[in-house]
Parts: C-alpha cells; structure tokens; sequence
C-alpha cells in the first residue's frame, strides 16, 4: 500500500538534572563540590533512505520519542547523554510544521538529515557554582524540556519519466507492458489510485524510472478528482510522457482530452508545463478512423505523436529511446 502523506507528533528527550554533590573521602571531610552536569536529551531525526518507497510505515507509529539524559553524577562524572531516535522517511520527503504550514526542509538526497526535535540541555552540578565567596554551593539546574512538534510529511516521487493523461489512456498497461511494475489494470476510470514506478532497461547502462500517475480530470489543478495529490508527484520527473487515446472506444476525443491535460499542467504550475514533452498516441491497433484521429491530435498538438499499442508491445521502444534524449540531458 502507498501513501504520500502522514502526520507525526516528535518529542525530544528531556536533559538530565544537575547534581548537588560535596567529595566525601577519608581524610577529607569537608571536600568541595563534585556533583556532575546532567546528560543531554536525545533527539529526534528524519533521514532520507532509498530503502523507503512510502510513508505508510512512518505515519502508522505516529508519535517518536527519544531517550531522556541522565543525571549527574558524583565526582563530577556527567550524566549519559540520551540516545536520538532516527526515522527513515523517503528520498524527497517534504518536512513542514504542521502548526505554523512553513516548510522546515526538503529531503531530496539520499542520507539527507533534519534534527526536527533537539534534545534538552543537560542542568548544571554545583560544581559549577562554587567561587571564593559561595564555597559550599547547594545549587544546581534541573535539565532543560527537549522539543515537541507535530510534523506533516509529503512524499513527492522522483522519476525519470512520468505519464500523464486522462483516467484509461492506457498508462498503467504502457507501464507493465515497458518495465517489471504491475499496477492494476482495467477497463474504468481511476484504477490507478496512488502511484506506481518502474525501472525501464533500455540496454548499455542506461534506464529509465517512470511513473504512472493517477489520471487526470478537468479541474484538477483546483483540486477536483485526485487533483494535488497527483500533480505534485509530477513537478519532479525530468519529462513528461502525455498518453492520449486515439481509439473508438476512447471516453474522451483525443482533442479535447490533449487540451484538458495541457490546461491543467500550465494552471497548475508554469514550470510543469515547460517541462519536456512528449505526445504518445495509445492503443493503435488499426481501428477504423484511427489515422484521423491521430492526425488531428498531431495538428491541435503542433508535434509528432508517438503511436503506440501496448497490449501488442509495439512502438515503445521509440518511445522509450525518445524519452531517453532529454533525460540523459537532465542528469547532466
């Protein structure tokens, strides 16, 4: 199961009580002050792993604590400090405090770190509050509170390549048809529900992560159908592979559905729609009217369709070759 999106509450440790302490040896009875310094609370940490795919693990516990510190010791022997707890989130984990909205960091690299909830301080023994006027001090400091905050965490997936289009433009079958993904697959509206990656092998070295996103519908870039939730997985892919379908059976016509797709992705964000594009024509299977439609696609697009018939396994190796060129270009 995936998920983009998750609450957590993060409590840091609280720092360990200073000491109030006096030596007491043999032959020394009234020794001056060794009570030690309490230890450090530990923290709390989120940490970027690429062995992390979805925050559904991370929002299931909620709420991470990390250990307290110690308090001081005699001979002005420090407390131990408390150990942090560290949590693996995804690579391009978005991290905001979800009482204020403002974003703390963007975890977009792996082993990439953010202490969201410092430790307290460890307190003072009353070693330290010895001087040539106060020689016997009974003072020291309580450890300090560590942070508490609740967080909002928001995944957005990185990949190559990501497909987009109209619910049942045949994404998800141009997916299992290219890599080792399996997403679901059926004749209705919105099958993909979250999304789904693959890795495409194009041979010497070279391979392409895609993803297929939940389809769009009119209005998404306000909100309507699966609306954010699928366009902000979008802003990260280096190219755009825009699925129309040019079959008789095809809910929408290939026109209008181009036009709905491109008006949601310039609305949306002026930087997504500059991204590289490239129009793929699915389910060629030499239907009746099919050159029409795809020619008309190609004249209101102003460029070449790719065209293509995944469940025949044909045209997507050009396809993959042509989304290849601007990606390579992207990585530098």
């Amino acid at each position: 199961m995936f998920r983009d999106e998750a609450v957590i509450e993060v409590h840091a440790g609280k720092g360990g009580d200073g000491l109030v302490s006096f030596r007491r040896e043999k032959y020394v009875p009234r020794g001056g002050p060794d009570g030690g310094d309490g230890g450090d609370g530990g923290s709390v940490v989120l940490v970027a792993s690429e062995d992390e795919s979805s925050l559904l693990r991370v929002g299931r516990q909620y709420r991470y604590s990390a250990e307290g510190g110690r308090p001081g010791g005699t001979k002005k022997c420090a407390g131990r400090g408390g150990e942090d707890v560290e949590v693996a989130v995804p690579v391009g984990t978005l991290i905001y405090d979800a009482e204020r909205g403002n974003l703390l960091r963007d975890l977009a690299e792996p082993g990439a770190r953010l202490v969201v909830a410092e430790g307290g301080k460890g307190g003072l023994g009353n070693v330290h509050f010895a001087n040539a006027v106060r020689q016997v001090p009974r003072l020291a400091t309580k450890g300090k509170p560590g942070e508490r905050r609740e967080l909002r965490l928001e995944l957005k997936l990185f990949a190559d390549v990501g497909l987009v289009g109209l619910p049942n433009a045949g994404k998800s079958t141009f997916l299992s048809a290219v890599t080792a993904a399996r997403p679901k697959i059926a004749d209705y509206p919105f099958t993909t529900l979250d999304p789904q990656v693959g890795i495409a092998d194009l041979g010497e070295g070279r391979a392409l992560c895609l993803a297929d996103l939940p389809g769009l519908i009119e209005g998404a870039a306000e909100g309507h159908g699966l609306g954010h939730r699928f366009l902000k997985h979008v802003e990260r892919c280096r190219v755009l592979l825009h699925l129309v379908d040019v079959s008789p059976s095809a809910d929408t016509d290939p026109v209008q559905a181009y036009r709905v797709i491109l008006a949601e992705l310039e609305e949306f964000s002026p930087e997504l729609f500059a991204k590289p594009r490239l129009l793929v024509a699915t389910k060629c299977e030499g239907a009746e009217g099919e050159a029409e439609r795809v020619a008309a696609l190609e004249a209101e697009a102003g460029a070449r369709a790719l065209c293509i018939s995944a469940v025949r396994r044909e045209g997507l190796r050009a396809v993959l070759e042509s989304a290849w060129a601007p990606v390579a270009a992207a990585r530098g």
